[in-house]
This record gives C-alpha cells, structure tokens and sequence, in this order.
C-alpha cells in the first residue's frame, strides 16, 4: 500500500525536544517536495518547512526558524522532524507530505498526522 505514516508525536515540557518520522510505503521520497505541516485548534493549516525536490534546498517558517530541522535519510525512505526548544504555541497536529511540484499541494501523498502537545 502507497502511504506515509507519521510516528513519534507526545507530550513535551516547554523547553523539551521531540523527534517526528514519516515513513513512506510502497515509494521512495525521491524527487518529491517534502514538506512538514501543522495544524492548531482553531487556525490554518500552517507550512513549517519545505525540502524542495527539485534541488534539495530546506525552508523553514519564520515561526520554527532555528528550532527545528526538517532531514531524510539516505535510503529516502523516511523524513523527519527534530524540533528542539519547544513552546506551547508549538502544540498543534503536525503532518508529512510528499508531493510534487510544489510542498503542500494535492499531488502526492499526506500522513495520518500526529498530535504534539508542549505543556508543563
């Protein structure tokens, strides 16, 4: 089955890290735009950052700038999130995506999402 599946979202103290994986089944991620995306109660679905396929350069929203690093691995297999240094206005639904031609559009694949809440 052609999917991502997202794992290793939780519960996180302000201040804390956590690491986020996407796992692509039955493709490679290469050549896709890969993206990072979330989504808070209540407001828009927000682009955290973006691995464009066609060079392989790496863009962050200014709100994650610093903190986090958006990476593949070798095998481009699966993408991941470390997020360091973690706010409370981080806690939202955080999704995967690889697409093509530009991150975040409708043609490609999205994972499931998973829920990441930073709180004392």
């Amino acid at each position: 089955q052609v999917q991502l599946v997202e794992s290793g979202g939780g519960l996180v103290q302000p201040g804390g890290s956590l690491r986020l994986s996407c796992a692509a089944s039955g493709f490679t991620l290469d050549g896709y735009y890969i993206g990072w995306f979330r989504q808070a109660p209540g407001k828009e679905r927000e682009e955290i950052s973006c691995i464009r396929g066609s060079d392989g350069r790496t863009s962050y929203a200014d709100s994650v700038e610093g903190r986090f690093t958006a990476s593949k691995d070798n095998a481009k297999t699966t993408m991941y999130l470390q997020m360091n240094s973690l706010k409370p206005e981080d806690t939202a639904v955080y999704y995967c995506a690889a697409t093509y031609y530009y991150c975040g559009n409708d043609n490609g694949y999205w994972g499931q999402g998973t829920q990441v809440t930073v709180s004392s």
